[in-house]
């Protein structure tokens, strides 16, 4: 990276570049006998006291002191594209929460607040895109009051590491004492690819009914709820995919598609443990694909947290990258009245 100008290394952001999105060099030993460096990229999200807060695409928040910095320069915005589809992170939050709708919600300026029950975090956050119409403090006493009406706990989805994402509040939670929980990847990938893969899907079944062996296989909802059972339901075009077991039971292999325009959204792909790495994940996905390209989809996305490395290592070989993050802050006590 260039920090320099006629040889020299230059500071050239201040704290009225808050906000945007930088890169630093900071002094990590001692001068003598040579210095050493490290570089941090990210969205700055504070400079107040001597200290630099600086969001990494991650959603990691790192601290420098003002007092080791020896270079900074605001870099471009990350691109909304890399491989795969052109798209905003604002559009695929929106689409993914279709595909995964609450049982309940309600607005509170341009935010969505979602109940379901408990049944999963993406149906029980606060989809916070937007302006929520009143001061951040006012809205979040908003927000846990709400959840604790549901005695639930409140939490907030933000997004962080594209164009568009939520660096800013993301600072603003940790400030206040909020917890980061979970946090999952956002993959994105061209339909075609998928639905061509060399995959058997002949013993895939397709059905739009979400029956009860279908949910024995679904590992997210040890007893079914009805509120399970309706965000699984839920979405625009909603498909069920299934592999029978031998013998009948729970099936061998299950997964789940929403097509809502040109995006066809993939979850709860799961496979018996005995049937593991015998390609059932992939026939149970190229046979979905299939059906949303007849559909008219031509992108595909699919959301899996950042530590489930089986999952990362089945799609990235099918073709998904990585389109942005989003993490799941939990309320402090504070902010609860």
């Amino acid at each position: 990276m260039d920090f320099t100008t006629g040889g020299r290394l230059e500071v050239r952001i201040t704290p009225a570049d808050v906000g945007k999105r930088v890169s630093v060099r900071l002094l990590t030993g001692d001068r003598e006998p040579a210095p050493t460096f490290t570089d941090v990229v990210g969205v700055l999200t504070s400079w107040t006291g001597g200290t630099l807060s600086i969001t990494r695409r991650t959603g990691e928040a790192v601290r420098i002191a003002e007092s080791s910095l020896v270079a900074g320069k605001v870099v471009p915005a990350a691109p909304a594209r890399r491989r795969g589809p052109a798209a905003s992170a604002p559009e695929l939050d929106r689409v993914a929460a279709r595909g995964w709708p609450p049982v309940i919600s309600e607005p509170l300026g341009e935010w969505t607040l979602r109940a379901s029950g408990g049944f999963t975090r993406r149906a029980n956050s606060v989809l916070a895109l937007g302006d929520p119409g009143t001061g951040l403090d006012e809205a979040l006493h908003r927000v846990t009051d709400w959840y604790a009406a549901r005695r639930l706990p409140a939490y907030v989805q933000v997004s962080t590491g594209a164009e568009g994402t939520q660096e800013l509040l993301a600072a603003e939670l940790e400030t206040r004492g909020w917890t980061r929980e979970v946090s999952a990847q956002i993959r994105i990938a061209a339909l075609a690819p998928i639905g061509d893969l060399d995959a058997d899907a002949s013993a895939v079944t397709l059905s739009r009914r979400l029956d009860d062996a279908w949910m024995a296989r679904y590992q997210r909802s040890a007893e079914p709820s009805p509120e399970a059972r309706t965000v699984l339901s839920g979405g625009p075009s909603v498909w069920f995919a299934a592999i029978p077991a031998e013998g009948g039971g729970a099936p061998a292999a299950i997964g789940r598609c929403v097509v809502d325009g040109r995006w066809a959204g993939f979850a709860a792909v799961e496979v018996a443990p005995e049937r593991r790495r015998q390609g059932l994940a992939k026939a149970v996905m190229t046979a979905l694909a299939r059906k949303a390209l007849d559909e008219g989809a031509s992108a595909a996305y699919l959301q899996v947290e950042t530590d489930n490395d089986g999952a990362h290592a089945l799609y990235e070989g099918m073709g998904f990258t990585v389109h942005h993050i989003y993490h799941h802050w939990r309320a402090s006590r504070q902010d609860v009245r």
